[in-house]
């Protein structure tokens, strides 16, 4: 079929409006394929109409679309992306997302880490799609205080209030300014109690993307503290704009920083993260971070990206059965 191939469908659970990674995800890939020459629509679901290929982010939550577009075009081309809970944490229990990955002509990861969570059989026709970032916002964070920037959500999975339990332990000019909505009534009372018994912690909740860029500049440090993670895109973000990165060491992160990158602490450890957080303070380090995230700068280009991406579709026709 090569590039024959006109009209794709983009399957997210994330619906319109969202800001999450899953949209921005299907969103900027959409653009990608659509500058390639493909006609491209995102949805939330595969309600049936005509397509040449469907590429369904999320394995589980996708599941139906995925077994419905299966059953109705067995020999079209399936792409399933894992983009994070599906791979760290369904794959093991569901049986969905399991079907997903069996029914799919090609499986795309977010960062190479992942590859060693798939059965072989599914690795190997597995492509590593690094996300990107295309901002120029450049860091410029404002002397005198030393400002740790948290960005993402407040859910379970982003052990959200672990910064700021570290900046208890540190000095006065540590702050921490948290962008992202509470997505259930618990983190929310959470995080506003935080606000009141911590004035050095600021919860902006939910806030335009290029206003989450703009913080990311204006923080000495970015804290991703996960404890599950397909590939965080406020790496690529963090690492373009040339903020430094202290992650928690799980699979996600180590895939996307590398495993050589001194700015890891073990998750759900407080006292670590204070610990790497006051390294920060000595300038040494802090231009060590730099120098390492800058090295894997080239990973997070959007022509890295765009080429990755445009890989695994031709390679999902070459193995579909409608292309032999």
């Amino acid at each position: 079929m090569g590039d024959r191939i006109a009209r794709i469908v983009i399957v997210t659970p994330a619906a319109p409006g969202t800001r999450n990674g899953n949209r921005h995800t299907a969103t900027r890939w959409a653009g990608m394929l659509r500058d390639s020459g493909f006609q491209v629509r995102t949805a939330t679901a595969w309600t049936g109409e005509r397509a040449d290929a469907l590429i369904a982010l999320h394995a589980r939550r996708s599941h139906d679309s995925v077994q419905r577009w299966k059953e109705r075009n067995p020999a079209a081309p399936l792409v399933v992306a894992l983009t994070g809970t599906d791979l760290y944490r369904d794959l093991p229990a569901s049986s969905e997302a399991r079907r997903s990955l069996e029914l799919a002509d090609r499986v795309i990861v977010l960062q190479e880490a992942a590859l060693r969570e798939l059965p072989p059989g599914v690795r190997a026709k597995t492509s590593v799609v690094h996300q990107s970032s295309s901002t120029a916002t450049r860091a410029a964070p404002p002397p005198g205080t030393f400002r740790i920037a948290v960005v993402g959500h407040l859910r379970e999975e982003k052990d959200p209030f672990r910064a700021v339990r570290a900046v208890s332990r540190l000095p006065d000019k540590v702050q921490v300014v948290h962008v992202g909505a509470a997505l259930d009534r618990a983190h929310e009372q959470e995080a506003l109690q935080w606000s009141r018994r911590e004035p050095r912690y600021r919860w902006l909740g939910s806030v335009a993307h290029a206003a989450a860029l703009r913080w990311i500049a204006r923080s000495q440090v970015l804290v991703v503290s996960s404890r599950m993670e397909g590939g965080a895109n406020v790496i690529a973000e963090a690492a373009t704009i040339g903020t430094p990165v202290l992650a928690s060491r799980i699979s996600g992160n180590l895939g996307m920083l590398g495993a050589k990158y001194p700015g890891y602490f073990p998750p759900g450890e407080d006292a670590a993260l204070a610990n790497l957080i006051g390294k920060c303070l000595e300038p040494v380090f802090l231009a060590r971070l730099r120098r390492e995230l800058r090295a894997r700068r080239r990973l997070f280009l959007p022509a890295a990206e765009r080429r990755a991406l445009l890989r695994a579709v031709r390679a999902a026709l070459r193995r579909s059965p409608a292309s032999r």
